[in-house]
């Protein structure tokens, strides 16, 4: 399903003396089975952009449109069902989500209040402990008893348990090492492969975004900004600089190298593996130089 944001505007308090301003005409696209980073500072309204996919909150202003469902300010909150059905978020630290007595349980409490059979439910619950590298014998534990990452794994089961087409990270790997970090953020690109999902990436991780989307929406002041693939974005230094953002590290050492030898890359570097084959084709080319 095509996500598209129309003239999107939204006040928090609205009408109060409290009111606040987060949205003001945003316009953006995300096709169907794309794999989108949302970048911004602080407070640039990605994380408020984001509660409006599934309905947790509903434009002051301008239409969401998600597939062929249109969410607008007067959107009926039972009108909204499919779409929570259909659009999965995972928050920041999801394992504070967990309630029930064992992971089991805890997986399958979602699906079994949308109507899913009791042995549908079980079922999935098995497969996605399988499909997320967890030992089988976790399902009767308490999800208490499991380590940090394991607990994280179980909560995004949870959410995979609807069956998403589109699925939402706001900051997914918030709290973990650098090794966590990267087993979870390669998981949500196996999964985005492997299960034809539309994936939308709440980030401060420029590394991150340029590493794993295919495409980039950049929020500044709570409208968007910036929009393309990843390559386009971060050859722009100087208007993400403008919007407090900065590049990933591989592009910043990329250009130090090309202001030593003079000369530009064939491509930007991403990441540090294209860096590093950047590299070796700029040295065998100084290399094959007359002296």
């Amino acid at each position: 399903m095509d996500i598209s944001f129309q003239q999107v505007g939204y006040l928090y308090a609205k009408d109060s003396p409290f009111e606040k301003r987060a949205l003001q005409n945003v316009t953006a696209t995300i096709p169907s089975g794309s794999y989108t980073s949302i970048i911004g500072h602080t407070g640039s309204g990605k994380s408020t952009l984001l509660l409006h996919l599934n309905g947790l909150l509903k434009p002051s202003e301008g239409v969401v449109k998600i597939g062929d469902t249109l969410i607008t300010s007067q959107t009926k909150g039972k009108q909204l069902k499919d779409i929570r059905h259909r659009v999965g978020i995972v928050f920041q630290f999801p394992e504070h989500q967990l309630f029930e007595e064992t992971v089991e349980k805890d997986i399958m409490f979602g699906p079994l209040n949308f109507g899913v059979p009791k042995e549908i439910a079980r079922d999935r619950a098995h497969e996605l402990v399988r499909l997320l590298g967890l030992p089988e014998d976790v399902l009767q534990k308490s999800p208490f008893e499991l380590s940090g990452g394991q607990m994280r794994r179980v909560a995004i089961a949870g959410v995979l348990a609807f069956k998403p087409s589109i699925l939402v990270l706001d900051e997914p790997t918030a709290g973990l090492d650098p090794r966590g970090r990267k087993e979870i953020m390669e998981l949500f690109h196996r999964l985005h492969e492997t299960e034809n999902l539309t994936t939308i990436l709440v980030t401060h991780s420029m590394e991150d975004a340029a590493r794993y989307s295919d495409r980039i929406l950049v929020m500044h002041e709570g409208t968007s900004v910036m929009e393309g693939p990843p390559e386009e974005i971060f050859e722009q230094e100087e208007q993400l600089h403008s919007y407090r953002l900065g590049i990933p590290r591989s592009v910043h050492f990329q250009r130090k190298v090309e202001n030593m030898i003079g000369q530009r890359f064939g491509r930007i570097a991403l990441t540090e593996e294209m860096l590093a084959q950047e590299l070796s084709v700029a040295i065998e080319r100084k290399g094959e130089r007359p002296c």
